[in-house]
């Protein structure tokens, strides 16, 4: 698909045209879909006291949470290739608080973990996120704006694991709620504030710079839906598709798991946590967990921007040749960080490890945009399912008793170490290379023709 008057430059503090209001939209709901997909995570230790939960349920609901995902995800592409983006974020963003909201209802195990499963389908959020702003920028820019709005929406992974805590002890502590009441409460807060997001994504965004996909189809300059069809199958005849869909399972798939496991891991494992209290304890290790998150707010965009860079300056080879550092990079890290045992130790190694893995992120998004134009939808939706298929695969190593997880997590680097010569895989043809290139030379070009102050 090409669409006319992308930007080609991202003007940080602009909401007035379409390109940008896309872009902080779609970060913005992001992020609250991140928040609320992992907002019970942070408030496990409660749930896990409440309803005597074992390590074995703990890993299925771990599981749980990602799984849908991967068919969500799948769907969502296919479906923003036809109604655009804007319906199918409002759609999400809707039907998605709905279970956010309805956990407070879950009494047992198998109620709680159904609740778990079916908040999996906001995750979906991120391919639409990338779907949109890869449409509304120019090839110049386009790895950044997409590792930035991904970053941002990831940051809630973070905020969320430094947030819920502080509600739940609102709740708790100032209304005088019990602690089984208080969870629920705080998810529901969650829930609600992801349904105004999807009323608020109808009104303020478009689906292209020059309008929603029905009236362009309307004037002839869009394809019409039909056009379209069969473009999934088109993806997934693309083995270069498949190996970044691995190379994602690998990245965004960890940070999916430590999200999940964090504030468990650092209670479990550290002597530090072992004397406080729940309250305590439960705020204490959600504020280093958050660390990991909240890295998000720079990193991710490095990863992007550097891809944006490397392209411009080896072309399409050189996004994939960023792309093997950061993923080798983090597979190493995240091996070191399962070996630490020493709070103040783990702390920076953890911060290391996070930097490499939304980096990497950032760097896999800035090569899907040039494998298949008129599949973008598709390539970003199967790519998207590879992040939550890994984080189901590394689910299982977190569930059985055989292993601990320090282990786990010692194996899950390897396999990432391993995993990062996939993207010596991902190869562009000279023709390829050369339409990017002429794409990415006629956008800078544009861009030193209007210059701004205010752009990253």
């Amino acid at each position: 698909m090409e669409l006319q008057n992308k930007a080609t430059r991202i003007k940080l503090f602009d909401i007035w045209t379409p390109q940008m209001r896309a872009f902080h939209m779609s970060w913005f709901a992001f992020f609250l879909c991140f928040f609320a997909w992992f907002g019970i995570a942070p408030l496990m230790k409660i749930v896990r006291e409440e309803m005597s939960l074992t390590k074995d349920q703990i890993g299925w609901c771990i599981i749980g949470s990602v799984s849908i995902t991967v068919i969500a995800r799948l769907f969502i592409g296919w479906l923003c290739d036809r109604i655009g983006p804007r319906l199918a974020y409002t759609g999400l963003l809707l039907v998605g608080s709905i279970p956010v909201m309805g956990i407070g209802f879950a009494n047992d195990y198998t109620s709680f973990l159904l609740f778990r499963v079916a908040i999996g389908v906001i995750g979906a959020s991120f391919v639409i996120t990338q779907y949109h702003t890869s449409i509304m920028f120019a090839p110049n820019c386009v790895g950044t704006a997409n590792a930035t709005s991904a970053g941002w929406g990831n940051l809630g992974g973070g905020v969320t694991q430094l947030v819920m805590p502080i509600v739940f002890t609102f709740f708790v502590g100032t209304i005088g709620l019990t602690s089984e009441v208080g969870w629920r409460a705080s998810m529901f807060v969650a829930g609600l504030m992801c349904a105004i997001t999807g009323v608020a994504y109808y009104f303020l965004t478009q689906d292209a710079p020059d309008g929603n996909f029905s009236e362009l189809r309307a004037k002839g300059l869009m394809p019409e839906k039909q056009a379209v069809k069969g473009t999934f199958l088109e993806a997934c005849k693309d083995y270069r598709v498949w190996a970044l869909f691995v190379i994602y399972g690998a990245c965004f798939g960890i940070e999916l798991t430590i999200n999940n496991v964090a504030a468990l891991y650092f209670v479990d494992y550290f002597e530090y946590f072992q004397t406080m209290d729940t309250v305590k304890a439960v705020g204490t290790a959600g504020l280093i967990a958050s660390l990991f998150g909240l890295m998000n707010i720079f990193a991710r965009t490095l990863g992007g921007a550097f891809g944006d860079k490397f392209g411009q300056k080896w072309g399409l080879s050189g996004r994939v040749k960023w792309l093997f550092m950061v993923l080798f990079c983090e597979g190493l890290a995240l091996m070191v960080f399962s070996q630490m045992n020493v709070l103040t130790l783990a702390i920076p190694t953890l911060i290391l490890f996070s930097l490499f893995v939304q980096m990497s992120e950032g760097a896999t998004f800035s090569v899907v945009p040039f494998i298949n134009k008129r599949a973008l939808g598709s390539v970003a939706g199967i790519v998207g399912a590879g992040g939550n298929a890994g984080a189901v695969a590394a689910g299982f190593l977190f569930k059985t008793d055989a292993i601990t997880w320090p282990t786990a997590l010692f194996i899950l680097g390897a396999l990432v170490t391993c995993s990062s010569f996939l993207a010596f895989a991902v190869k562009f043809s000279d023709v390829h290379e050369t339409e990017a290139r002429s794409a990415t030379e006629a956008a800078i070009a544009d861009r030193r023709r209007t210059p701004e102050l205010v752009s990253v």
